[in-house]
């Protein structure tokens, strides 16, 4: 159990509030100042790429145009833009959270989907299918960003950041906000990125090969013989050592 011991103590390590600062990066940096749902889905989706522009990206933003009109969102956006995002796709995203909170909240959509089965997988579909009717819009930019309803988890895409973004809503740490309740942490899914698949692979936590939906529950499932209540308070640890090329 060597293993589980090295990670324990890196979950220790990591569990700070002092990781979450400018000299060590992460989307999570934007989302804490806020402790916002809404705010927080927005820099869980933007997030990829690297950080240091993400975090530029964010800081850019005037979050509290998602409490105003379509075309105040309009005016307010219409220069920004991120990787594959145009300002159409930015402005798309604020309109459809705007008028989703003006009939429910992320978490009762999200939990309208993912109670029937205990299954996230399920509740971020909801999600998904509701921004999409709540302002339909369709790019390639778009469709990336807030990703597509997945009803199968061989080689589909591994959803890593909206899992990053339930994590950040039902786990309640030093990192994690716990904004939401009555979701278990047990149900939530490895928010699988390039850093945890690869350092996952070295350490034998995970033997497929493919970087899809499977190997995030399957990842998942190790990780629960650590810890079966909390298997995703490794996640930000197994991250940071990939991203600070730790040896291991």
């Amino acid at each position: 159990m060597y293993i589980k011991k090295r990670l324990d103590l890196e979950v220790l390590k990591r569990n700070s509030t002092s990781e979450i600062s400018y000299d060590k990066l992460d989307p999570i940096l934007v989302a804490h100042r806020y402790k916002d749902p809404n705010i927080s889905l927005v820099c869980a989706l933007f997030a990829y790429g690297n950080v240091k522009q993400i975090v530029k990206f964010l800081d850019s933003l005037d979050f509290s145009i998602l409490q105003k009109s379509d075309d105040e969102i309009k005016e307010s956006l219409k220069n920004h833009y991120y990787r594959f995002q145009k300002s159409e796709d930015v402005i798309a995203l604020f309109i459809a959270l705007k008028r989703l909170n003006e009939k429910s909240t992320l978490e009762a959509i999200f939990k309208s989907g993912y109670t029937k089965n205990n299954s996230v997988i399920d509740g971020i579909n909801e999600l998904i299918k509701t921004l999409h009717v709540e302002y339909p819009h369709q790019s390639q930019g778009y469709n990336f960003l807030i990703g597509k309803i997945t009803s199968k988890t061989k080689g589909a895409g591994a959803l890593k950041r909206w899992m990053m973004f339930l994590r950040w809503m039902v786990r309640d740490d030093n990192i994690d906000m716990g904004l939401w309740h009555g979701i278990d942490k047990a149900d939530l899914i490895m928010p699988l990125d390039t850093h945890t698949f690869n350092v996952s692979l070295k350490l034998g936590l995970l033997q497929r090969k493919s970087y899809d939906l499977q190997a995030a529950i399957e990842l998942t499932q190790t990780l629960k013989s650590f810890d079966n209540n909390d298997p995703l308070k490794y996640d930000f640890a197994l991250y940071r050592i990939g991203q600070e090329k730790i040896d291991v």
